[in-house]
Formats: structure tokens, sequence, C-alpha cells
């Protein structure tokens, strides 16, 4: 893990008069020259003149060297070849005298390594590929070299041929010789390397390594001192700004933001997708003189509400097992009924509830909640937050059932950025309501509006918590921290009942002049995953772990001979009754082992 440290001593000592100009001057060249697009010199180490993706028709006649993999061969004249960077056509000599480099080049298996060197000539005028980059040229081979040959492969090398994510995970360094595979970890480093620049070359930060076994102490990417939450979010958008891939549309900052309330209340989550609509509406005072039993019962407690969602052109696109489908979601993992009504006159799938309903209150749905003739309404009751979530799963769903059926709803070339604050600092424990625990860690300061709500309400506090939201995932999250240690001590030993002895260490670097400070971090790994439309974060990630933690590529983890631990003082040891589940874990696939 890395650790952002801001220098504390940045402005304490400025210099003035022309030695500021001096400095300031030969900052602003160094970067504008950094922010120049330098073309990177692929061929500048190595054996080759040229990669097989940058050749075009301004380099005919040149005589190059190319390494790569055969892609493939047509008819025992023509051969592909393939490096990171692009395809080539090579034309396979047919004379005589060129037996040899013929030999090699069509009895060659696909994928296997070879160098060539040749003439970069015209296509035949009508054989022209537009639709490769280099598809107006070809190399007329003169010599050739076999530097490996390839056996027969478990899967072949396309991006559009299907394989299981096994397969994938075990032939790994096969997996990425494809163009997707390379295009994600290209951009990623690239992205990388980009945040490195802004933070530590254009902002003054410092790189710091920290240490890998720890004490149970919050993970943080970039930590600054003498700051407060609009800076980090200024800072954060600025980097992703800078960084931000030239083939995507530019980010435009800054950033909306939202309170976690109105989060919850508008969309039922905290990382609400804000490409598409479909927001929850209150609709409690409709049905405030209902004759609806169950809606009466609801609306009489101090915390019911009723809630709806508008699906557009719904009675169009979603079919009775969408509808079924839905019921059950709201039954199983909410315990909660969800009323579907359709305001369609010839749709008789609405149950007599949602008829009495459309009967007595359809004009003041259809106004609050803007309705045409094609839409259908999600309505619930019940306390506010699980209402709420049950909208949210449910809105996130039917745009799933939308969108298979041809409604475009969530555009993935876009890129919807969303701060979500004013979380609460703390949330009542399940086991145990009475009691309460952190909601972000127990290190995060409370709003400063509400500090004197730490000694009346704790429950009501707010905190200075912020999380950064793209297209209904989080990509990061941080907060300003508590450098006073009293209020430290009281939140740990008074609130959250905890141990202070256990974090005696933070404590007594409280005591010691700590500065006010805050911090971020970014999940890279999933951000990475969004921008490049990758359907799983194992697709950003050169060598990941399965679902369920195993490696497959080199069957780890694995059982350890007692010799091989013995140098580390190490030793382990087996209950008397349980050899059977011993020997489950000596299997090199067991997820224990």
């Amino acid at each position: 893990m890395f650790c952002w440290l801001n220098r504390l001593y940045r402005g304490l000592s400025s210099p003035t008069g022309r030695t500021t100009q001096l400095i300031w001057g030969s900052l602003s060249r160094s970067l504008v020259l950094s922010s120049r697009r330098r073309i990177p010199e692929f061929s500048s180490f190595v054996a080759r003149t040229n990669t097989c993706g940058e050749l075009r028709s301004s380099h005919l006649g040149q005589e190059v060297t190319l390494f790569g993999w055969i892609q493939y061969r047509r008819q025992n004249t023509f051969l592909v070849l393939r490096d990171f960077h692009g395809l080539i056509q090579l034309v396979i000599p047919q004379d005589e005298s060129a037996a040899s480099v013929k030999k090699i080049l069509c009895e060659a298996p696909v994928e296997s390594v070879v160098r060539v060197s040749g003439t970069v000539i015209s296509r035949p005028p009508g054989q022209e590929n537009p639709k490769m980059p280099t598809g107006e040229i070809e190399i007329k081979v003169k010599t050739a070299e076999l530097l490996n040959s390839c056996k027969k492969l478990p899967f072949e090398i396309k991006d559009f041929v299907k394989k299981t994510e096994a397969l994938r995970l075990q032939y790994r360094y096969l997996d990425l010789r494809s163009f997707q595979m390379q295009y994600n970890l290209r951009l990623r480093s690239q992205m990388v390397m980009k945040m490195r620049e802004y933070l530590c070359n254009l902002h003054g930060f410092v790189d710091i390594e920290t240490p890998t076994l720890f004490k149970k102490t919050p993970g943080i990417d970039i930590e600054m001192s003498f700051v407060d939450q609009t800076g980090i979010q200024s800072l954060i958008e600025g980097l992703l700004q800078y960084s931000w891939p030239r083939d995507k549309d530019p980010v435009v900052v800054p950033f909306p933001s939202m309170t976690f309330a109105e989060a919850l209340a508008t969309y039922g989550t905290d990382k609400p997708d804000t490409r598409f609509g479909m927001k929850i509406v209150d609709i409690s005072d409709v049905f405030r003189n209902t004759e609806v039993r169950f809606l009466q019962d609801v609306l009489s407690k101090p915390k019911g509400t009723v809630k709806a969602i508008r699906i557009p052109e719904g009675a169009k696109y979603l079919k009775r097992k969408d509808i079924e489908s839905i019921r059950k979601v709201a039954a199983d993992h909410f315990n909660q009924e969800v009323l579907p009504v359709f305001l369609k006159a010839s749709r008789h799938w609405n149950s007599p509830v949602a008829e009495f309903i459309l009967e007595k209150q359809s004009l003041e749905l259809i106004r609050l909640m803007e309705l045409q003739e094609e839409d259908v309404i999600l309505l619930t009751a019940g306390e506010h937050r699980k209402a709420c979530s049950l909208l949210g799963k449910l809105r996130l769903e039917c745009a799933d059932l939308l969108e298979a059926r041809g409604v475009v709803l969530r555009d993935p070339a876009l890129f919807s950025f969303l701060w979500v604050v004013d979380f609460p600092l703390f949330l009542p424990k399940e086991e145990n309501p009475g009691e309460l625990e952190s909601a972000h860690h127990p290190f995060t300061a409370p709003h400063p509006s509400d500090i004197q709500l730490l000694y009346t309400e704790p429950e009501k506090v707010r905190s200075q918590h912020y999380d950064l939201v793209l297209n209904g995932s989080e990509i990061g999250g941080g907060s300003i921290r508590i450098h006073d240690a009293e209020l430290q001590r009281y939140i740990l030993a008074t609130l959250l009942k905890e141990d202070v002895k256990l974090l005696s260490h933070l404590l007594q670097a409280l005591d010691y002049g700590a500065p006010p400070h805050g911090g971020i971090a970014l999940g890279l790994d999933r951000l990475i995953c969004l921008v490049t439309g990758a359907p799983s974060i194992r697709d950003v990630i050169a060598f990941p772990k399965s679902f369920r933690g195993y490696d497959l590529m080199s069957n780890a983890p694995d059982s350890i001979p007692p010799e091989e631990l013995k140098p580390y003082h190490i030793r382990v040891s087996w209950p008397a009754d349980s050899e059977a589940e011993k020997s489950s874990l000596d299997h090199p696939h067991h997820p224990e082992s």
C-alpha cells in the first residue's frame, strides 16, 4: 500500500522578489513540457526497427525488421503478424530461392513467435483493408526466423472467442496477449503514471511506502495536512481530470455533490447511478386520507411513508414474468410488498387495490409523478429507509430489464461523477440497536455544526466523510480525521465502548502536536474497470485471484511441508480430531489450503 503525505513545510518559507519569479518561471515551463504528449520510442532498446502497428504508407520502400506472433495465415500466401501495437500483413515469398523462408512461415503454428525482415510495399489496388490501420501496406518478406514454436492452444487468442473465466485465469499468460487485456493494462499504467505525476511533480506530495503488516488501522492512500473537505475534493477532481484517458470525453469539474440523505431519498442508495432518471418520489400526502387499509396502517406510524418510482413505457416493455420477478425481489430481499400500478386501461394486471388507487388518486399521481399513458408505477409503503432501499434496488432491476429490451438508459460512454457527503457518523448496531458503531471508521471527524450533539444525541451527528461515485459504483472514499486526542478518546471509550489501549499509539501521536488532516482512498481497480468498460475488475488486473481466492495459474494457495517452515520457526499443529480436515487442506485446490 502506498501513502501520499503532503509536505507539511510547504508555504512556511516562501521566496520573495526576483527569486520567486525565476522559480515560478522555471516551474511553469517544466509543467508545460510535462503536459505535452511525447511519442514513445517502442523500438529504442530492441532488435526490431518498428512495431507491427505503426507502419503506414509513409514508410513505403523502407527495409524493416519486425518481431511478433503469427495471428493467422491465408492460403500459404499471406500471414498476419501481431505485436502489442497492432497487426501487419506479410507477403510470403513464393519463388524457389526463398523456399526456406516460405517453409518457416507456412509451417509455424499459429501463435508461434517469429522475426521477419523485408520491404514495406503498397497493397495491390482493391486489396486495401480500411478496417486495419496498416491496411494500405504490407511487408514483402525477405528473411524469417522461427524464435519459438507454439503448441496447440487451450483457446484462441482472439477477443471475440468465448472462453470461461476459469480457463482464462488458468492460462493468464495467454489471455494477456489479447488486444482487450493489452488495452486495459496499458491504459491502467498510463493513468497511474499520470496520477503520480500530478501528485508528486505538480503538487509536492511525497510517495511513502507504509508497513505491510501493521495493527488494525484504516488504509489511507492520499493524506493531507491543514486541509478541509473542499480541498480534498478539488484535489481528486484535478487528479482525475489530469490523468483521464485521451480517447474518452474530457472530465468536467467540479463534480456535483449530494448529501447522503438526498441520495437515499432520491435513489435509494448511497452510490446512485445518475445517468438515468426513475427517481424515487414520496407520495405519502396523496394517501393521507386513503381508504386502503395497509396504507393507512403504514402512514399512522412515525416514520411511515408511501413511495414510488415511475418506469417509463413500462407497460410496453415489461412482461408479466418481469412483474412477478420484481415482486419476488421485494419479498425475498426486503420482506416487503411492492405494488405495480398500470395506467393503461387495456392492461388487466392491476390488483383490486391498484384499481382502487387509480380510481381515487389517479389525477394526483399523474401530476406528482408526471405520468404518461404507457408508464408503470412501482409503489411501496413502509419505514423511510427500508422503502427507499427497496425502490433503489428495483430501479436498477427495471433498468436492466428495459435495456435488455433495447431501451438505452445508461450510456456506456457517459461518466457521471458524484460526491456523496454528510454521512451519519454513527449507526445503531444490528445485534444491539441500543449501542452505536462507526458508520465509516472511528477516526472520522464529526461535522463542525454537530459537535454538541455528540454529548446529547450522538445518533444524529453527521460526519465529515465523503464518497466519490461513478456510474453507480463507489470509486473512492475518505474523511477529515479527528486530530484532538480527547475527542478521539471520548468517541472510542464513551460512545463506541472500545478498548482504547488497542489504539494507544494513535492517541499518543495525536497528543504530540498532530495537525488537522484528512485523506481519501481511490479504488483503482474499480475506476479502471469502469473507464475501460470491462465486465469485471479481474479484467484490469494482470494476475488476479478467482472469485473464491484461488490463483488458478499457479495452483495457489497450497500446503507447505514442515521442512520449508522450519527456517522461519513456524510449526503447524493439527487437533487430534481433525485429520479429515487436515487432509482436505492439503489439497492444492482447497480455498483454505
